[in-house]
């Protein structure tokens, strides 16, 4: 199954649930599952509520529906970059269920590199200490998907979007996943694609953008299917960041009172 086949939200949302291992590098409750439906079969993850771990800025039980509000943002953008993404209950109770990826070996995003300014093809984020009193430049490359994920990231303001969380597949495609802390009606962006920070926003962002608008309107249809997800008060805030974005017309560049980069990257 592919992540364009619009019966994937179904299956993933109808199937029977079978839990087939643990992810245990996660830092909550990540299993890794099969889901079947009328003679289909698919693997994927399933994040149940009760396994997720509480945090100091965001209300406990929220992460699931967090998730699936990402993928509904994406979805609107058009791009695709999270995989279909539902809330359903399973063997631990109710949590996000999320469609397998399976990504291609070799891709390379993400470098750090011995020098004092990046390569054609890279974009720079920062130097970072690599051990015995050195520096490297960590870089991501400058890449039109990358670029993508992070005007989505802004829009849904994700305070934790680490190399690990992208998933490059053999069809050329570039996946976004763990979109658990989004939608603060707080500033959090916190990313490792800050490469374009200050650059004019491409005509394609500023037109997804605009789209984007109009649907988290009050009453448009974004919003609608945002509100048994995430506040009124984390809707305004996103309206606001698409508001935000177009007005300035570039990529937002870290601000000081939140830590621009997650550490470690991946």
């Amino acid at each position: 199954m592919t992540t364009a086949d619009p019966t994937a939200a179904v299956l993933l949302a109808q199937g029977e649930l079978t839990v087939r291992g643990r992810i245990r590098e996660a830092s909550n409750a990540v299993l890794y599952c099969t889901v079947a439906h009328e003679g289909r079969e698919a693997a994927c993850v399933y994040k149940p509520v009760a396994g997720e771990r509480p945090l100091w800025d965001f209300p406990d039980g929220t992460l699931a529906g967090r998730e699936v509000a990402a993928y509904l943002v994406s979805e609107a953008t058009g791009w695709g970059l999270v995989p279909p993404t539902v809330l359903r209950d399973g063997p631990h109770g109710e949590g996000m269920c999320q469609l397998w990826i399976e990504t291609a070996p070799g891709t390379e995003l993400l470098a750090l590199v011995d020098r004092e300014e990046p390569a054609p093809g890279w974009k720079a984020i920062g130097f970072a200490e690599v051990g015995e009193g050195r520096t490297a430049l960590l870089v991501h490359a400058d890449d039109a998907r990358l670029r993508r994920m992070a005007v989505l990231d802004a829009v849904i303001n994700n305070a934790d979007r680490k190399g690990g969380h992208l998933l490059p597949t053999r069809d050329g495609r570039l996946y976004g996943i763990d979109h658990g802390v989004t939608f603060n009606v707080e500033d959090k962006l916190r990313t490792l694609l800050w490469g374009w920070a200050g650059e004019p926003l491409p005509g394609e962002a500023r037109e997804v953008l605009e789209t984007l608008g109009k649907a988290l309107a009050e009453g448009g249809p974004l919003a609608a299917s945002l509100a048994p997800l995430i506040t009124p008060a984390e809707i305004d805030a996103t309206r606001a960041r698409v508001t935000s974005l177009l007005a300035s017309g570039t990529h937002p560049e870290p601000g000081g009172d939140w830590p621009a980069v997650p550490w470690p990257p991946v």
